[in-house]
């Protein structure tokens, strides 16, 4: 039997991979959504981790960047009166992102805490360095 073109040859197909696909980026969007807000001295940096717990989470500081990731494995299980699973669910992510913050922040300069599933840093603005004045090589001959 022939289907109609406006379904093409592979619509299930379609739809699976869309809704997987979709399932994924869902999923990493909802975490790790970062607000950034600059202050006279410093950058304040928000980030959204729902379902994680200050133990799960990680930030390093290498070659100038803040890298913040956290990993958890989730399970809960339901059961009737006889010992039979009702229903069964497992969670086990990693998520990670990346900051550059300059190569001359150290660990002791950045500021970390952890409340209520929102990983809040704070980052020093770096001093302006001072420009020195031109200075003039003799030039012999």
């Amino acid at each position: 039997m022939l289907m109609p073109s406006i379904f093409g040859e592979n619509l299930f197909d379609d739809f699976m991979d869309d809704f997987m696909m979709n399932r994924g980026a869902r999923s990493v969007q909802n975490v790790m959504k970062t607000d950034i807000k600059e202050t006279d001295d410093s950058y304040e940096l928000k980030i959204e981790m729902p379902g994680y717990r200050k133990e799960d989470v990680k930030a390093q500081l290498k070659d100038g960047y803040l890298t913040i990731s956290a990993e958890t494995d989730n399970s809960s299980e339901e059961k009737n009166e006889e010992g039979k699973y009702i229903r069964r669910e497992r969670y086990t992510g990693a998520v990670s992102r990346s900051f550059f913050v300059g190569k001359d922040l150290t660990e002791e300069d950045i500021r970390a805490r952890f409340e209520n599933g929102i990983l809040h840093i704070a980052l020093p603005k770096e001093a302006p360095k001072k420009i020195e004045e031109n200075k003039y090589i003799a030039i012999e001959g």
